[in-house]
């Protein structure tokens, strides 16, 4: 039988952190969470649809405010947390038109992957259990540029931005759980991918012909967005080795699991590379 939110253990006396939880993937994996006993944190950029959120779930819920593309605003919610037990870096844009955050990254790389890089390396210290960061199965179109990260050199793409900043959320996943086990460290880090799930991300593509095609992918393929959050909440809730990427069995669609990744997911040498220029960018160093 097929693993879903209904086999969550309790996680009463637990604090949880999940980013965008005011929509989609991250609304209901925060809604799971409050349901069995988790004291969930919404980081939303927008405190207001952050508190329409809160208002549809049950349980202990609290909202606050985090821009994942800007840095400042990432240092004020880290001081803000005293203990988490797992962070779930759920938030991102996909397929956006160039446009870059407060600190000059490109926005894709910086919100999906250079935000969530500050904000681990922020929270570590209060981390008691894992960290959960979400990618997809779309970094498969992904290629890391650590000579050209934030497209300024290159013409840019959208997809393929967007495929380089979810192939950096695993390299970033599997850095961190190298850089964990070097320190002695109990903690847990962890990819989960939802598949192809019908979600507002879609909807934000920028281009009137690009939104009806998703739109109507959504309805013909699409699986539910409760079937996407299922894979993160796995991944936050079951005794599993470092480094573990979960998803469904068939890329899309099926039980929930290990899931395969690209080569160059697994390149070591460039998981290295990438995790010394976030440092450079943001600032931030592994604290541990």
């Amino acid at each position: 039988m097929s693993w879903t939110a209904a086999d969550l253990p309790s996680f009463a006396g637990r604090t949880v952190i999940v980013t965008g939880a005011n929509s989609g993937l991250g609304l209901i994996t925060a809604r799971e969470l409050a349901r069995v006993g988790a004291h969930t944190i919404l980081a939303c950029r927008s405190a207001a649809k952050g508190a329409e959120a809160a208002a549809t779930m049950t349980g202990d819920v609290e909202v606050r405010s985090l821009d994942l593309q800007d840095l400042s605003s990432i240092s004020d919610f880290a001081a803000g947390v005293q203990s988490v037990d797992i962070l779930i870096n759920n938030a991102g844009i996909m397929a956006v038109p160039y446009a870059v955050t407060k600190d000059g990254f490109e926005s894709q790389i910086g919100t999906n992957h250079l935000g969530h890089f500050a904000l681990t390396n922020l929270l570590l210290p209060k981390v008691t259990d894992r960290v959960v960061t979400v990618s997809s199965f779309m970094h498969l179109l992904g290629k890391i540029s650590l000579k050209d990260l934030n497209w300024k050199a290159r013409p840019y793409s959208a997809w393929l931005a967007y495929g380089q900043s979810k192939l950096a959320n695993l390299l970033f996943t599997s850095e961190l759980q190298k850089r964990l086990d070097a320190a002695g460290s109990s903690l847990m880090s962890h990819a989960a991918h939802p598949g192809y799930s019908a979600t507002n991300l879609q909807g934000h593509t920028g281009n009137r012909m690009g939104t009806r095609i998703w739109d109507a992918g959504n309805a013909v393929f699409a699986t539910s967005a409760d079937f996407g959050a299922r894979q993160t909440l796995y991944a936050a809730a079951e005794d599993l080795p470092g480094n573990s990427f979960i998803g469904p069995k068939f890329a899309m669609r099926g039980p929930t699991g290990q899931s395969p990744r690209s080569p160059l997911a697994r390149n070591q040498t460039t998981a290295a590379g990438l995790w010394r220029l976030s440092e450079q960018l943001t600032g931030i160093e592994f604290p541990l």
